[in-house]
């Protein structure tokens, strides 16, 4: 019976090429789609999910209230670790880390890696797979240092032994490496390709201050007891801050699970995070898939009067509803089985270009058994809901009207078929409006002031020798003639950086509880950045002279009240003269406002060197002169650099991914929908050939015959747009209410994609609707 059935359906889908190419082909598409979009969001939901205590370890973020709000920091002091091991007996292993860049040297060869310096319990926490040596005793030893593998062959080549070996790191230190631990997937939020004992942190520095509360700066991680009850150790970490302290801010317990995907916190909660776009794009895949699904039920119930005649001669040969009800279904699942064929062929084609549109490594992994059972739940969601109308409305029809040649009534089915229509285009308009709309949004931030020029400014990491050699390296850049400037920062331009509070200052109130950033910088800094002094100076060549002076932001000098700020007093811990006001500048939150920053005459506590080089200069040849200069006076370190608009654009990855794939649904689910709207035009066209050949003889012209043709189906598509429109609207409002700084949808937007949406429209449906009209009458009636 079953391979009867299977007969049927391939005799039916060959009977009807043209229409099965586009069921098929459409289903494809949206399989495709809807495929790509289930992988990203298993590459997502599995982050950290290679960690096998994921249950039991926790970050351990910080609360702390300014100016009557809490913030949330992701960072600690370096006692807290400590406390909370000693302190609380449900937790069985702490870890404090600190990341960093380190130079190794291996001969001739060198590469800067990003670690951690860290505690020994972090091995362990993070079940950390070791290759060469062992968990054990890795860091039994202070100047241990352990690698990932892909470092090691990096450094030595592949398949090398490197246990023990001594290596030179930062040119100046030896460690030895103690192990060797397997690569770290890249969906992680913690990674790094080296470790080394905190204890070797800040080495040859005066760094007493690591040991105080009140200086927040590192990562911390515990480990729970697996009996352990989370609230109620929870309820002990929220207290041991306070303890230390006597002030209001407090530590609390961040889950594994939620490292990633519930990352956002407001007023001290959580508040969710990238779960939100998992969620949109679960949704739209869904969407997706039930776009490509209603061109199958449009197409198969349109085409009843094609198989009517089959219906009712099997019906009196004996069939029952049922049998023909399970032979519509089986038609629908090789449908879907053979679109399923193509979307895999498909995926394994565009995969690469994918993996670039998201920034991800992922694979397609087609016979592991998730992706296999994900792909057959797909086909049997796609066959059962593409085909449970046809099949239901085919198999009603009765013997005796259809054999005498009565037309079956398809009121219900017409009215149905242009609910779908309808449903397919609303969704179409919806994601052109979204595109649109995504790409202002962007755009508008981009486009923002921010205070300073990051076009033609270079970013290069401050390490070595550049320190001592600043003043040559800047006079020989500037003497090229490709410079215009150059200056140093602690912190990178566009970052939150260090801040604090406690602060006092002449005509304030309430100074100690609000937050200021701090940033120590060259004199050249300011003018290098583009920034703008709007009051007084800026600081000048001679270190000494400015050594108790300090630069404020505009945001600052208003919270010294009326009257200039030039030559008012900052008490922080030494009290300091203000010499000139910046204007704000934006860092840290590209949508919001900055904190209030003071900035320090010190270069010797830099991080990062900015260089802005002249306009209309050939970049490739200014690179290769910063990498000959720096290759004279810095030689041991590798010439690193990145362009500081490069860092700006790569803020808005999840708002440019949102973008992308809006664009890229919008064109599926218009071209998927246009396939169903040919379907469907041509259907009518076929169907109405005799009324056409008539209007023809009795003088209608082409123009007029492809007018009737498009009327109807524009109606629809106008009602589509109608219904677009205000859910568009009330998504995107939802949408942007994340953003503080951001746009107002105008009545355009809609109005475009209207437009759009009725030419791509009016465009498919013509084809057809000129194609019927041009046919000879003669061939059209010769059967009457």
């Amino acid at each position: 019976m079953f391979k009867n059935y299977l007969k049927i359906a391939f005799r039916s889908l060959l009977k009807n090429k043209g229409y099965s190419f586009l069921n098929i082909f459409g289903l494809a598409m949206g399989i495709t789609c809807a495929s790509f979009i289930f992988l990203w969001v298993e590459d997502e939901v599995n982050f950290n999910s290679t960690f096998s205590k994921q249950d039991y370890v926790y970050y351990v973020p910080t609360n702390q209230k300014y100016e009557g709000e809490w913030h949330t920091f992701y960072s600690t002091p370096g006692p807290l670790a400590k406390a909370l091991k000693d302190e609380i007996p449900e937790i069985v292993r702490s870890a404090k880390t600190w990341s960093g860049n380190l130079l190794f040297t291996e001969g001739d060869h060198g590469i800067s890696k990003k670690g951690r310096y860290t505690d020994a319990d972090f091995l362990d926490m993070f079940s950390l797979q070791f290759i060469e040596g062992n968990i054990e005793n890795a860091f039994n030893r202070p100047d241990a240092i352990i690698l990932t593998q892909k470092t090691v062959t990096q450094l030595f080549g592949k398949d090398t032994q490197v246990l023990h070996k001594v290596l030179r790191v930062d040119n100046k230190h030896n460690y030895v490496i103690t192990g060797v631990v397997k690569d770290l997937p890249e969906n992680v939020t913690f990674g790094f390709e080296w470790l080394v004992p905190f204890e070797r942190f800040g080495e040859g520095e005066d760094i007493e201050w690591i040991k105080e509360y009140g200086n927040n700066f590192a990562d911390t991680f515990v480990e729970l007891a697996p009996e352990a009850d989370f609230a109620t150790v929870d309820s002990k970490v929220r207290k041991i801050l306070p303890s230390k302290t006597e002030d209001t801010n407090y530590a609390f317990l961040h889950t594994m699970k939620d490292w990633h995907l519930r990352s956002n916190f407001e007023g001290g909660k959580k508040v969710g995070g990238r779960i939100t776009y998992v969620r949109l794009f679960i949704f739209i895949a869904c969407i997706i898939l039930l776009i490509a699904c209603i061109n199958f039920m449009n197409l198969s119930t349109a085409r009843s009067e094609k198989r009517a005649n089959e219906v009712g001669v099997r019906k009196v040969l004996g069939s029952s509803k049922k049998t023909l009800i399970i032979q519509f279904i089986i038609e629908a699942l090789i449908t879907a089985a053979l679109a399923a064929v193509i979307s895999v062929l498909l995926m394994i084609l565009l995969l690469p270009q994918f993996n670039i549109l998201i920034e991800k490594q992922l694979e397609l992994r087609i016979f592991d058994l998730t992706h296999l059972f994900s792909l057959l739940g797909i086909i049997l969601t796609c066959g059962l809901l593409a085909g449970w109308y046809p099949a239901f409305y085919l198999s009603s029809f009765k013997p005796v009207e259809v054999l005498k040649g009565v037309r079956a009534k398809q009121g219900n089915a017409t009215l149905i078929r242009k609910g779908l229509v309808i449903s397919q285009f609303t969704v179409s308009i919806v994601f052109i409006i979204s595109t649109i709309i995504v790409y202002q949004q962007v755009q508008h931030v981009k486009n923002r002031n921010l205070g300073f020029n990051k076009e033609n400014l270079i970013k290069m990491p401050v390490n070595g020798d550049i320190i001592k050699n600043f003043t040559p390296i800047k006079q020989d850049m500037i003497a090229s003639g490709r410079i215009d400037n150059i200056g140093v920062n602690n912190s990178e331009i566009l970052s939150g950086g260090n801040n604090g509070s406690g602060l006092e200052w002449q005509g304030g109130t309430d100074t100690e509880n609000i937050l200021i950033s701090f940033r120590y910088i060259s004199p050249g800094f300011i003018e290098t950045a583009g920034m703008e002094i709007i009051e007084g100076r800026g600081f000048i060549d001679n270190t000494a002279i400015d050594s108790t002076n300090i630069l404020i932001t505009e945001s600052f000098a208003k919270l010294m009240g009326s009257g200039a700020a030039v030559g008012k007093k900052v008490t922080r811990n030494k009290t300091y003269t203000v010499i000139g006001v910046v204007k704000d500048y934006l860092y840290g939150d590209m949508y919001g406002t900055s904190d209030p920053v003071m900035f320090f005459n010190s270069p010797e506590d830099a991080e990062f060197m900015y260089i802005r080089t002249k306009q209309g200069m050939a970049i490739d040849k200014t690179l290769t002169m910063l990498e000959n200069v720096m290759q004279k006076y810095n030689p041991a370190f590798p010439f690193e650099y990145e362009f500081v608009e490069d860092v700006f654009n790569s803020r808005f990855k999840s708002e440019k991914l949102v973008g992308s794939l809006s664009q890229i649904f919008a064109l599926l689910a218009i071209l998927i929908s246009c396939i169903g709207l040919f379907g469907l035009a041509a259907f009518t066209g076929e169907q109405r050939c005799k009324e056409i050949g008539i209007r023809k003889v009795l003088g209608s012209s082409v123009s007029a015959i492809v007018q009737l043709l498009s009327k109807e189906f524009m109606h629809l598509v106008l009602i589509s747009i109608l219904i677009a429109i205000p859910l568009a609207w009330w998504v995107m409002q939802r949408w942007l209410e994340n953003y503080a700084y951001r746009i107002e949808i105008n009545l355009w937007v809609f109005v475009i994609a209207s437009v759009i949406a009725i030419c791509i429209a009016l465009l498919t449906v013509s084809f057809q609707a000129i194609k019927s009209a041009v046919v000879n009458p003669i061939k059209s009636l010769r059967t009457e």
